[in-house]
């Protein structure tokens, strides 16, 4: 009995320590995100993780699994989201974030990608055939009601992407957008738009954002796009629409019908400026929303979040209040502009790196000292691995595999 009483109190202990604490790189324990409780969600398959070593895009406390708030800063609302982002679009000031370059699917926030991508080359008064393509998508997949054979001038198709979020209208305008070298050269394109702009967690698949292999971006990311659309007067005419006027086909569609806008953000919210919806099994909700007060335009990106405590939307006004009330110059990193991201992936100087064969006699000597350490570590590892124990051997060579 004094055994099981003892067993079961080391148990108890145990189980009251909880899990082992999560730390950042820099071994400081990761501050958690104001987390609601939701219902078990199925988690978005593995993405390949960013480079430790690499230098953390926007700033070295964007590479937190947990919440980057500046220091004195008031908590931000507690939300369902996996990650987050609140930022200026003006300054780039990033004034808050919950695991920022977490990658997830993105889900119909991936059309902003498209938008970013396509929307300077395409003439609006362009007309686009509808063709069996288009159509080619899920008997679940949200779509505005194009027909095959009907016939859509580009700017009718940008309405129908980012009110209705209509995956056909995405598909044509993929299509359309890549010339002759159609969606797979427009999904080139995304990706070559997404490593300008710095969204290095971008890799697009589709170009509506339906769940595929491989496609993930993350709240940062979305950040950075979304910025490059805001600043078109075209995507906001385009995104902002309250209702359109979808054309009739006849005489598959003799009449025609209207379609609304999906962002509440735009009538429930002062100030709202545009964004975009979003939702897919794997992605689950995912939001992007912005909204100016004064001389100040903020953004706000989520990812993963479910309707609790409400809808991703209403969680981004909360977000956007928190944002809003965060003095100018307040920030815990930056978005970061082209041409800082352009010198992010530029490879290291030629002069900083000898040529080979470059080095002299003196470049010799330099060498030498290294060589001979390295000789004289493999001997001193040569008499260990003779001299210790089996048993030893294998214990360090298990250390070895964790470290």
């Amino acid at each position: 009995m004094g055994v099981w009483r003892i067993a079961a109190t080391g148990l108890a202990l145990t189980l009251s320590a909880g899990p082992v604490p999560l730390l950042e790189p820099s071994g400081a324990a990761v501050v958690p995100c104001p987390y609601a409780s939701t219902p078990t969600i199925p988690p978005t398959p593995p993405s390949p993780e960013r480079d430790p070593a690499a230098p953390v895009v926007g700033g070295a406390q964007l590479g937190t699994k947990g919440l980057a708030i500046p220091a004195g800063a008031a908590a931000p609302p507690t939300t369902s989201a996996m990650s987050w982002v609140v930022a200026d679009l003006d300054t780039g000031e990033v004034l808050g974030a919950c695991d920022p370059h977490l990658r997830r699917r993105p889900a119909s926030v991936q059309k902003l990608l498209l938008a970013a991508t396509v929307l300077p080359k395409l003439d609006p008064n362009q007309l686009v055939e509808g063709t069996p393509a288009d159509l080619d998508l899920p008997a679940d997949s949200s779509l505005v009601g194009m027909i095959v054979g009907g016939h859509y001038p580009v700017s009718t198709l940008w309405y129908g992407l980012l009110l209705q979020s209509g995956n056909d209208t995405a598909n044509a305008l993929a299509r359309v957008g890549g010339g002759d070298g159609g969606v797979p050269a427009t999904i080139a394109a995304m990706n070559a738009e997404a490593h300008r702009l710095g969204a290095d967690d971008t890799h697009a698949v589709t170009p509506s954002g339906l769940d595929a292999a491989e496609q993930f971006t993350s709240a940062y990311d979305l950040a950075l796009i979304a910025r490059e659309d805001l600043d078109r007067p075209a995507f906001l005419q385009y995104d902002t629409a309250p209702t359109f006027p979808w054309p009739a086909q006849p005489p598959k569609d003799p009449k025609g019908f209207q379609i609304q806008n999906e962002n509440k953000l735009l009538t429930e919210y002062s100030g709202a400026i545009g964004g975009k919806t979003g939702f897919t099994d794997e992605a689950r909700h995912t939001y992007v929303g912005a909204a100016k007060r004064g001389d100040r335009r903020l953004v706000v990106t989520i990812m993963g979040a479910e309707v609790v405590p409400a809808r991703a939307w209403k969680q981004g006004t909360t977000l956007l209040d928190w944002g809003f009330a965060r003095p100018v110059g307040s920030s815990v990193g930056k978005l970061v502009t082209p041409a800082e991201a352009a010198a992010l992936h530029a490879p290291p100087s030629a002069a900083a790196v000898p040529a080979a064969g470059a080095l002299g006699p003196a470049g010799a000597q330099s060498r030498a000292p290294g060589r001979t350490l390295t000789l004289a570590v493999v001997a001193l590892a040569a008499l260990v691995v003779l001299c210790a124990a089996g048993t030893v051997v294998m214990v360090r060579r298990a250390r070895r595999v964790r470290a």
